[in-house]
């Protein structure tokens, strides 16, 4: 039988059309800037590399897969996987895996951290349930909503894990917002937060001592504040991460130092290069220039993103994928501004750049969700 070339293409063409293609070339581009980094931090540690890539392989796997699967059936899941969420949340409190200090994993098999299921169900249980009370919104609706996303962000704060908590609870306060909550609400609590943070900078000397005990705090949690305050405080405890991290940013200059060729990360000053910090080894080896680039494929990634939101064919389509979207903005935001040295060191990555199985994971789970946005879309105007 003769090889039907046309025929195979269109084959193939259907295997991916939920994908969306700038969407899906921006996602490939940020993965391979991230490869080339992570190749240049880990040098010194073999196979770490294809550890990543065979994550990549299976980030991809789990977008084609999500992105053929229609909204309609994206929202069955939603009551069942954040209850099955909360339900691991539980059984981490009272069977959970402690290390460091901190029980956030459990053991059921194989240790697993049921966090990051959180990170995709509480968008998702919020989505479901504006899209279920559209017709008939009222006030005490954004109630339920915040409670809803408490539930977990407590949950998980409690653990301790404040980066996670504070990523589940940006990608949920999206969706409440984009659900019709008044800004005008929101502004008070900026404003609080601005004067609270000048408070803390201004009497820093006084409530930073030892003795100070702070509400609703670890005593952790505080230090790494007032580090952040002073790194020199500590410079060879909390203070070492930022200091370092500050030093190797402004020491790529303008164009960098040029790949593998970046001295704070190749003589382990750099803590958590291959993670949290991967952006400090990036910034040394290709200066200013790498992270305008780097920015611009962070911004296409949210603006396409966005795009896809507000074409949402659903309203449930469109609260999921801004969402998301805007996740994928609190990362890097939080991430950068980390090493920065102008927002705490919480631990949270860099995404498509950091190292780390369950951390692409997720951020793979969530792209392919947008594209399922996307592809409802496209197939209502075919």
């Amino acid at each position: 039988m003769a090889f039907d070339k046309r025929a195979w293409l269109d084959r193939l063409k259907k295997m991916f059309v939920g994908f969306d293609r700038p969407l899906a070339l921006t996602v490939f581009l940020l993965l391979c800037v991230g490869i080339v980094t992570l190749y240049s931090a880990s040098i010194d540690v073999p196979g770490r590399v294809e550890d990543q890539l065979r994550n990549i392989l299976l980030t991809f796997v789990l977008m084609w897969v999500l992105a053929t699967i229609p909204p309609q059936t994206l929202m069955r899941f939603a009551v069942p996987l954040y209850t099955f969420g909360i339900a691991m949340l539980v059984a981490v409190a009272l069977f959970g895996v402690t290390k460091k200090g901190a029980k956030r994993w459990i053991n059921v098999g194989v240790v697993v951290q049921p966090s990051e299921i959180l990170k995709i169900a509480t968008p998702l249980m919020l989505a479901w349930y504006y899209q279920r009370r559209e017709s008939s919104m009222r006030w005490y609706d954004f109630i339920v909503g915040f409670v809803i996303l408490l539930v977990p962000v407590g949950m998980i704060a409690k653990q301790p894990d404040l980066g996670t908590a504070v990523l589940v609870f940006a990608a949920g306060l999206f969706v409440i917002y984009f659900a019709g909550l008044s800004f005008k609400l929101i502004v008070p609590v900026l404003i609080a937060a601005v004067i609270g943070i000048g408070l803390v900078a201004t009497f820093q000397e006084k409530i930073c001592q030892p003795q100070v005990q702070w509400p609703l705090m670890h005593d952790y949690q505080k230090h790494r504040i007032c580090t952040l305050l002073d790194p020199t405080s500590d410079p060879l405890g909390k203070g070492f991460h930022t200091i370092q991290a500050v030093i190797a940013i402004g020491s790529g200059g303008p164009l960098g130092k040029g790949w593998l060729k970046g001295t704070q990360a190749h003589l382990d000053f750099i803590p958590e290069k291959h993670t949290d910090f991967i952006f400090a080894v990036f910034s040394e080896e290709f200066g200013l220039a790498g992270e305008l680039v780097l920015l611009t494929l962070y911004t296409a990634l949210i603006a396409r993103g966005l795009y896809i939101a507000a074409n949402g064919s659903t309203l449930f389509g469109r609260l999921l994928a801004g969402s998301l979207t805007m996740a994928f903005f609190t990362y890097a935001f939080v991430n950068v501004g980390m090493v920065s040295g102008i927002l705490p060191v919480v631990g949270v990555p860099l995404p498509f750049m950091s190292y780390g199985g369950t951390a692409l994971t997720t951020l793979g789970i969530a792209v392919g969700l947008i594209m399922s946005v996307g592809r409802q879309k496209r197939l209502m105007k075919s």
